[in-house]
């Protein structure tokens, strides 16, 4: 954060605030001052860009010098602060590191560690994220999230710049996903695409979801069988194309193959017989997204290992990891419709919000080949490779 002063100032508008808003621009670099005293600053011209007059609403580039008037503290606004951390949790935040750059901290969240806080849950992530920065540096952000249970890549912006480009990727559904599952049982087809609507479930409290084909909002998820365990279970590469709550999980067990250890969606059948672990066998593998200006654009590409229990009951079935390389399964993610376009936006606002409401807080083996389009009884419906496309044989890895 910048400090104030009793004099002139003058700032180079940084490369991670090149195309904001003036107004935001104050935000992000001297939250002390309100929007009232920016606006008539600019009204009765004492602020400058380049020299010139400025108003609220102009978009910054890179490297052009800001001109500010002294004072304009906002004295009811309370200073940013850390949280002190304990010795345990800055170990744990630095234990799930595995890639660090100019606009990304990228961790491999372990199973149980929830992203975010709520009712009764007080050990999160996001709680965590005072490990990564110094006073003089930006509190890191979330910008997107995995389920409590889920393990995995999960990227943690740097600064306010790289979280809006970060969360454009994701919210545009460019940015590729790609998961490794042990599901119960082996699907009929051995690649495909899961086309089944979503909604929260009744008497839940939107805790849970189910497939809702007329009132949910649409979901789609790629899968592909990386090797099976006879007729027992199978590992699976999935790739979700939109980002709906508790997508994956329920996508698997509403064709009949849950995901081993969630008992939410799959009930008891969810759960193997023998040694195999109990929890949730999900897990994050890759993520490929772009990158902003700030590391000079190109491709982030991460890997995260599997957790001890995945690792464990991969092990005891004969799996080999050299099958999967967790290519990503599709090109380009499905066209959006005009409603889902403006529920994005509704959605990445919303985020908006409550991340500044944060910052006030923190402040104070081969499958046979089935037939394509086939249903499952819960009414989710399968799609096979498309039409033209040669036979699948057995597994093989890719990349």
């Amino acid at each position: 954060m910048i400090a104030m002063s009793d004099e002139v100032r003058q700032f180079a508008v940084a490369p991670d605030d090149d195309g904001i808003r003036l107004d935001r621009w104050f935000k992000r670099n001297l939250p002390q001052v309100g929007f009232g005293t920016v606006s008539r600053w600019a009204r009765t011209g004492q602020l400058r860009v380049d020299g010139g007059r400025a108003k609220v609403d102009d978009r910054l580039s890179a490297g052009q010098v800001l001109r500010i008037p002294p004072g304009g503290e906002d004295t009811r606004r309370k200073p940013a602060t850390r949280r002190e951390l304990t010795p345990e949790e800055i170990e744990l935040a630095e234990s799930m590191v595995i890639a660090r750059t100019n606009s990304a901290i990228v961790l491999n969240k372990p199973p149980g560690l929830a992203t975010q806080g709520g009712t009764k849950t007080h050990r999160h992530v996001d709680g965590l994220l005072d490990a990564y920065h110094s006073d003089d540096e930006p509190r890191p952000r979330l910008v997107h999230r995995l389920d409590k249970d889920t393990s995995g890549v999960l990227l943690i912006a740097r600064t306010p710049g790289s979280a809006a480009s970060y969360s454009k990727r994701f919210s545009g559904r460019s940015a590729k996903k790609i998961y490794w599952a042990l599901v119960v049982g082996v699907p009929d087809v051995h690649e495909g695409t899961i086309d089944a609507a979503l909604a929260k479930q009744p008497g839940t409290g939107g805790e849970k979801m189910h497939v809702d084909e007329e009132g949910g909002q649409r979901a789609v998820t790629r899968y592909r069988v990386a090797e099976r365990a006879g007729n027992r279970a199978a590992w699976v590469e999935l790739e979700p194309m939109t980002g709906r709550t508790h997508q994956l999980r329920v996508h698997m067990a509403a064709i009949g193959h849950p995901i081993v250890g969630d008992g939410k969606y799959g009930g008891q059948d969810a759960f193997l017989t023998g040694s195999i672990s109990r929890k949730m066998h999900l897990h994050a593998r890759r993520l490929v997204i772009s990158q902003p200006k700030l590391d000079g654009g190109g491709q982030l590409d991460v890997t995260a290992d599997l957790p001890e229990h995945f690792a464990a009951s991969m092990e005891q079935m004969g799996f080999d990891l050299s099958l999967s390389a967790a290519e990503p399964l599709r090109d380009e993610a499905p066209e959006r419709t005009k409603a889902e376009k403006k529920q994005a936006a509704r959605a990445h606002f919303k985020q908006v919000r409550k991340s500044k409401r944060g910052e006030r807080r923190n402040r104070g083996a081969t499958a046979p080949t089935g037939k394509l389009g086939k249903k499952s009884p819960s009414g989710a419906k399968r799609k096979g490779p498309p039409k033209g496309s040669p036979a699948k044989g057995s597994p093989k890895g890719r990349g």
